[in-house]
């Protein structure tokens, strides 16, 4: 027990080694590898610069009218009646916000100008403060949690999405997604993402009317994934449950338009849209993706009201493929703003092969052999002891396992700045250990234990005011969205971290055992 209380310090950084290991071997931690993927021999995710992939820069389309008087009236209210004022926009493409201190009201669509914003707002009876182009704080952050959905549902495992803030104080959204390529990624980040039901019914005249949006993502309270027909039909289908007071509104909805009439309805949109019985029209970002009709049962449930009590029914589509990305826009929600992908504010796209990266990972490998041998050469040379230098350069290089089990935990990607990262690591602990010698046998050999323990508190009152200085400098890196160098500064901190609370006290109990007589 004795030894125990004594070596604990020794003790931990083993038990830090050991958890470390199974952050990064075992298979119960981390994601697994999406389709087409290897398996890798690690738990750690390689960015885009280590891994290739696609990285997306772009500012949100939008302008934004501060200080709007509702007038008493809902959000809701103010997004119908500013949008019915702009030619070719709709309620989707107005935002309205009730704040604390301001009201604020965007448009999303494209090719608004300020001017035809603000004489929009005027028609409508909305009086305001400044119109500016971009959207507000509240979009980006919704902006970047859809996206970050939309990549997570669609499998792409190592993709992130964050704000930037150019010193223009430009917004802009950054997307990094490893291993894929660029076509594929801005299919999935351009899309609005937008999905409803509309019924297309024909009218007394002898023509065809259309009830829009009798069921939008927002009514949506489960949904499944993509499944093709057990019977082996063409198609593919998304099961869903409906929320219960929406469930009441479209039960009566397909009942007053004879959709849910006896027999059901069989619907030939697609073909012949002038001459078709009633039809429930799926349509994914304005678009009419598929048209279908209801069945007997369905329509006997309907009329009934049985099928309000347990709402669900399937989305029909023409294929697999078109399934599963209504399923991803469904689960993701809808963007509140679309992405700038004209480059025409800045915005850019770029693609690095995974050739490329490999030869990254090759470079970034190679740059941290040299990095730890140089480190262990001139420690060599500075103690010419193997009984001091060897546990210095084991001890240092243990931070960076360290943290390498911990990005692995928590699947951060890593890419050339954390390397960049690493590598500070070994220098800086590296640094401190050599401080750490250097004080406890500069005054000649330690025998005594009670000697030895106040050279290294010594000692430790000078590393630990160095690491308050690195944590401090590199923190406001660490909190800003600066891209690359974010990643960079939380691993330095990290690092530090490490060595302050269990490498080098460790190292201080290792020199202490083989230095001194009374162990």
């Amino acid at each position: 027990m004795s030894s125990i209380r004594d070596n604990w310090r020794v003790i931990l950084l083993v038990i830090a080694i050991l958890i470390s290991t199974f952050a990064l071997f075992s298979p119960t931690v981390g994601s697994q590898p999406a389709v087409g993927e290897e398996n890798s021999l690690t738990n750690l995710q390689y960015g885009l610069q280590l891994n290739g992939g696609t990285r997306i820069r772009a500012p949100l389309i939008g302008i934004t009218a501060e200080n709007v008087e509702f007038n008493g009236d809902s959000e809701r209210t103010v997004e119908t009646q500013v949008a019915a004022q702009i030619e070719g926009a709709d309620a989707a493409d107005v935002i309205a916000r009730l704040g604390a201190e301001s009201n604020t009201v965007e448009v999303t669509a494209e090719n608004v100008t300020t001017d035809e914003f603000s004489s929009a707002l005027d028609a409508a009876g909305y009086a305001h403060g400044d119109v500016r182009d971009g959207v507000t704080q509240t979009t980006r952050q919704e902006t970047v949690r859809v996206l970050e959905s939309k990549i997570n549902e669609a499998g792409l495992s190592g993709g992130t999405v964050q704000q930037v803030t150019t010193a223009t104080n430009d917004h802009f959204i950054l997307i990094e997604v490893p291993n894929r390529d660029r076509g594929d990624v801005i299919d999935l980040v351009s899309e609005r993402g937008t999905v409803q039901i509309d019924i297309y019914y024909p009218n007394e005249s002898g023509g065809y009317d259309t009830r829009e949006a009798v069921l939008t993502q927002d009514d949506f309270t489960s949904i499944g994934t993509a499944q093709e027909p057990q019977t082996g039909g063409a198609g593919a289908f998304v099961p869903v449950s409906v929320r219960d007071q929406p469930a009441q509104a479209f039960q009566e909805d397909v009942v007053e338009t004879g959709l849910a009439q006896q027999g059901g309805t069989r619907c030939t949109y697609m073909d012949n849209p002038n001459s078709t019985e009633a039809c429930l029209l799926l349509v994914v970002n304005g678009d009419v993706v598929n048209a279908f009709g209801m069945s007997p049962g369905l329509a006997d449930g309907m009329r009934t009201g049985e099928w309000a009590e347990a709402p669900s029914f399937q989305l029909q589509t023409r294929n697999t493929s078109e399934a599963q990305q209504i399923a991803i826009n469904l689960r993701a929600g809808a963007l509140p703003a679309q992405l700038d992908l004209s480059g025409a504010d800045g915005g850019t796209s770029s693609y690095i092969s995974p050739s490329q990266g490999e030869n990254f990972k090759f470079d970034s490998l190679l740059t941290g052999i040299v990095a730890v041998l140089a480190v262990a050469g001139v420690v060599f040379l500075r103690y010419g002891k193997p009984e001091v230098a060897l546990p210095m350069v084991v001890t240092g290089l243990s931070e960076v396992y360290v943290l390498l089990g911990f990005a692995a935990a928590i699947g951060y990607p890593l890419d050339l700045s954390v390397i960049a990262g690493f590598i500070a690591v070994i220098g800086t602990g590296v640094d401190d250990l050599i401080i750490i010698a250097d004080e406890v046998m500069g005054e000649g050999s330690v025998k005594s234990r009670k000697v030895f323990q106040s050279r290294f508190r010594r000692a430790f009152w000078v590393i630990g005011a160095a690491a308050a200085t690195t944590i401090i400098a590199m923190s406001p890196l660490a909190v800003l969205s600066l891209g690359d160098l974010q990643g960079f500064a939380i691993f330095t901190i990290l690092g530090v971290l490490v060595g302050v609370l269990v490498t080098r006290p460790a190292y201080g109990d290792i020199l202490r055992i083989l230095l001194t007589d009374d162990r």
